[in-house]
């Protein structure tokens, strides 16, 4: 059975179950399901049936459950609940997860959460509301764990005991000072290996291997910190030095889907946005795409007029005409291939601004070997589908190797010139390549035709 239809007879189950009252036989269908397929699930029901579901499962789940759950759905669920059910979650509920529902929802529901949160949780998440979107500090938790260097490995691992059920992970204890500072760090593996009277001091790793970011690096930077040295999370800590929280890896995960998505969206030159396609309004749609798409279509208007300046030309060989279209999208195509393997060096550290001239000489030579097959390829198909003499059929050949050379260095060189002056190279990809290769393709086919044929 696919995985839709266990979903769909699930839902079918939990309908009848809440339909006949049967809230003993639903909350044992709830409890056996994994808390993300239980988010999911929630996301297909009717909002009276969602509550319902809500309220039967207990509450530490409930807290797990919601976390899960679209910020439309989360919003919808907080207006239902009555101030009491909203303490209880609020109170089982990770701090970064009620940080990341309140970026999302409206102001009215910001305010009601905050207005029913304890003192210091409102602090808190006042705080964390504060750091910039694309920060380390709007990612972090403050549900750690944290040891004294003068505790044994036996006290520690009791305190881990004591606390650790509300902590978002264990494996990784992080050791400071009496000032909070961030000395090391010690895996949980080796204080429940190591002898029970020994120092955490002692056992901790050399804090010349300690790894950490800032409350204001930014969340590209954590995830290049954390893939690179697979970590399961990474302490955070403040200008001081401070140990403030952690970053776990599955908000690092959430960051690099966002990354690409938004890498993507500016790949096709469109403006970024977090909102979910079918959730997104036509006229924010068409706000997104219209500018570019006007840029772009001004832009024609140049290719245009190189046209017009060579109609005569056009008009005495048929089969210059007849070639246009294949010349300017293989040139396309040629650039966006290697703007695409440039854009995607760049964003995971593979290729650096330096290595620009080692890429030209590397394209260079691609870009020959590419030029010269379909060049010759380009001459035999012309000799078998098209009328013309053999000199036209050589310039139009020329042509698309000189093409595939220029394409090929514009692929490759606009992505690093956008990471030189500050913009994301995923703009020069895609459309813009093929609208710029289009330009100088032509200028190219038009100046080999002068040459050679008239």
């Amino acid at each position: 059975m696919e995985i839709n239809e266990i979903y769909e007879t699930l839902i079918e189950q939990i309908e009848q179950h809440i339909s006949k009252g049967e809230i003993s036989f639903l909350r044992e269908i709830l409890t056996e399901l994994n808390v993300v397929d239980t988010a999911q699930i929630m996301e297909e029901l009717a909002d009276k049936n969602r509550l319902t579901v809500f309220r039967v499962l207990p509450k530490d789940i409930s807290a797990e459950v919601f976390s899960y759950l679209e910020p439309d759905t989360q919003a919808d669920i907080v207006r239902m609940i009555t101030d009491a059910e909203l303490e209880r979650l609020l109170d089982e509920m990770f701090l970064d997860d009620t940080v990341d529902f309140l970026e999302e929802v409206p102001a009215n529901v910001v305010t009601r959460v905050l207005a029913h949160s304890d003192p210091e949780t409102r602090k808190l998440i006042n705080r964390f509301l504060k750091y910039p979107e694309d920060c380390a500090g709007s990612l972090m938790t403050i549900e750690m764990v944290h040891l004294q260097t003068s505790l044994t490995a036996a006290q520690a691992i009791e305190k881990i005991r004591k606390t650790g059920v509300d902590k978002e992970t264990v494996y990784t204890c992080y050791c400071i000072d009496r000032e909070h500072h961030l000395l090391g760090s010690v895996p949980l593996l080796s204080l429940l290996l190591c002898d029970e009277n020994a120092l955490v001091g002692d056992i901790m790793e050399d804090d010349a291997q300690l790894i950490s970011v800032n409350t204001l690096d930014d969340r590209e930077y954590v995830v290049d910190i954390v893939k690179k040295y697979d970590l399961l999370s990474v302490p955070v800590v403040d200008n001081e030095k401070r140990l403030v929280g952690i970053i776990t890896v599955d908000d690092i995960v959430d960051v690099i889907e966002e990354e690409v998505t938004e890498d993507f969206e500016k790949m096709a030159l469109l403006a970024p946005s977090d909102d979910e396609y079918l959730k997104t309004g036509i006229f924010k749609l068409a706000r997104n795409r219209i500018l570019w798409l006007l840029i772009l279509m001004i832009s024609g208007t140049f290719t245009g007029k190189i046209i017009e300046g060579y109609e005569t030309l056009l008009a005495g060989f048929v089969a210059l005409t007849a070639s246009m279209p294949m010349l300017m999208g293989t040139g396309g195509n040629a650039g966006s291939q290697v703007s695409t393997l440039i854009i995607r060096g760049l964003a995971v550290g593979e290729i650096e601004i330096k290595d620009y001239l080692k890429i030209v000489w590397k394209e260079l030579r691609v870009a020959s070997i590419c030029g010269l097959v379909l060049g010759a390829a380009n001459i035999l198909r012309m000799y078998l589908f098209s009328e013309g003499t053999l000199e036209v059929f050589l310039v139009v050949s020329l042509a698309m190797f000189c093409a595939i050379v220029v394409a090929k260095l514009i692929g490759c060189s606009l992505p690093i010139f956008a990471k030189i002056v500050k913009l994301d190279p995923a703009l020069m990809a895609g459309p813009m390549i093929a609208t710029l290769v289009d330009i100088v393709t032509l200028v190219i086919y038009f100046g080999l035709a002068k040459a050679f044929l008239l």
